[in-house]
């Protein structure tokens, strides 16, 4: 019996006695079903067999990749992984597309959706361990055309603090110390980049840097922002369940935050008309407020800003209005071949709404910093 056979059946055996729980009991019975079988293939069983059933499958072992943040799944010979220099062949595949549609139903059901004929495609968020969770997005075919296709955004909870990332070259001890006035000033920004920048892990080491007397409120889809502060309260938001209902927005969520007598508001990524209530927060006396922008550079911030005012109901004129009040400062990260970096601080302003670099990577200050 090969090991695939083992594992089927241990596996149909533990579905029809639910009381087997433990792993000792488990153990037994991979080697009633196996035979004669070493203590080392009974433990690589037991690992398999929690890949399969709550795992991650043949995906699990790419997790301990270092600096992993993506795996995506192009059909059953054809597994990719970013570790932060762009997408590699990860020498994984599954055996046919049944057992990626298999993993993708199951990781959505886990999660509480739906993935199937009549919802053929869904969006999961899995908390895999204390500190680690995956955004799941899963599609059948059709509409994919090339079988089941699976994306897993890897999330890590990062504990770094600005000393940490200047000894990492992210920027210079000097432009730490510039930052660290800029929380300790209360001035609101936005960390600006794009995919994989390292914009949360900035944000995440900025609100280390909050005073511990002060309420910090972080609203997120995913939780991924976990700063070493002593008085840190995390609002999510949820999806509607399978009948449309239950949805909870970051919209709701800020409005509601703001009778929870914050100090800071941060959002976790600003994506639609949320930022008109943040905007509001701002002009409103709670100073310090921050969020992340999807942005590739500062010079897009604007038209980003407007375009989710836009959603909000907020034309171009009276969001500029708002930015006079805020005045807030952009931090642009990039991802680069050497590592992630602070590119760009800038300022918001307003008629017309546009940014102004304070300091640049390559320049040094333009302006002395206004903090």
């Amino acid at each position: 019996m090969n090991r695939e056979q083992v594992l089927a059946q241990v596996q149909q055996h533990l579905a029809s006695h639910p009381e087997v729980t433990g792993a000792a009991q488990i153990a037994e019975v991979i080697r009633q079903t196996a035979g004669v079988v070493s203590d080392k293939d009974v433990f690589d069983l037991l690992r398999q067999l929690r890949h399969e059933t709550v795992g991650l499958g043949p995906l699990e072992p790419l997790l301990q990749r270092r600096g992993i943040t993506d795996i995506v799944v192009n059909g059953p010979n054809s597994v990719w992984i970013d570790c932060g220099n762009g997408m590699e062949a990860a020498g994984v595949r599954f055996s046919d597309d049944e057992e990626v549609r298999r993993l993708a139903t199951r990781l959505i059901l886990a999660c509480g959706g739906r993935l199937d004929s009549a919802q053929s495609f869904a969006d999961a968020r899995l908390q895999h361990t204390a500190t680690t969770a995956i955004r799941v997005h899963a599609m059948l075919s059709p509409p994919s055309d090339t079988g089941t296709l699976l994306s897993l955004r890897v999330l890590r909870q990062a504990h770094i603090s600005l000393g940490e990332l200047a000894e990492k070259g992210t920027f210079t001890r000097d432009i730490a110390d510039a930052l660290r006035a800029l929380v300790h000033a209360k001035r609101s920004f936005l960390v600006v980049g794009g995919t994989g920048s390292g914009k949360t892990t900035l944000l995440n080491a900025l609100l280390g840097e909050v005073h511990p007397g002060e309420r910090i409120i972080t609203i997120e889809d995913t939780a991924e922002l976990l700063p070493k502060h002593p008085h840190h309260v995390a609002l999510l938001t949820r999806a509607a369940n399978t009948e449309g209902r239950g949805q909870i927005t970051m919209q709701e969520l800020l409005k509601q935050a703001l009778r929870m007598r914050p100090d800071r508001i941060i959002l976790g990524e600003i994506r639609g008309a949320e930022v008109v209530d943040l905007l509001a927060a701002l002009n409103t006396g709670h100073e310090g407020c921050a969020g992340t922008i999807h942005a590739n550079a500062a010079e897009e911030v604007p038209a980003r800003l407007e375009a989710l005012a836009a959603l909000g109901g907020v034309p171009a004129v009276a969001l500029g209005a708002q930015i006079a009040a805020a005045a807030p400062m952009v931090l642009s990260m990039q991802k680069t071949a050497s590592g992630r970096v602070l590119q760009q601080i800038s300022v918001v302003e307003h008629n017309p709404v546009r940014v102004r670099t304070l300091w640049q990577r390559s320049k040094g200050w333009m302006e002395e910093a206004p903090w």
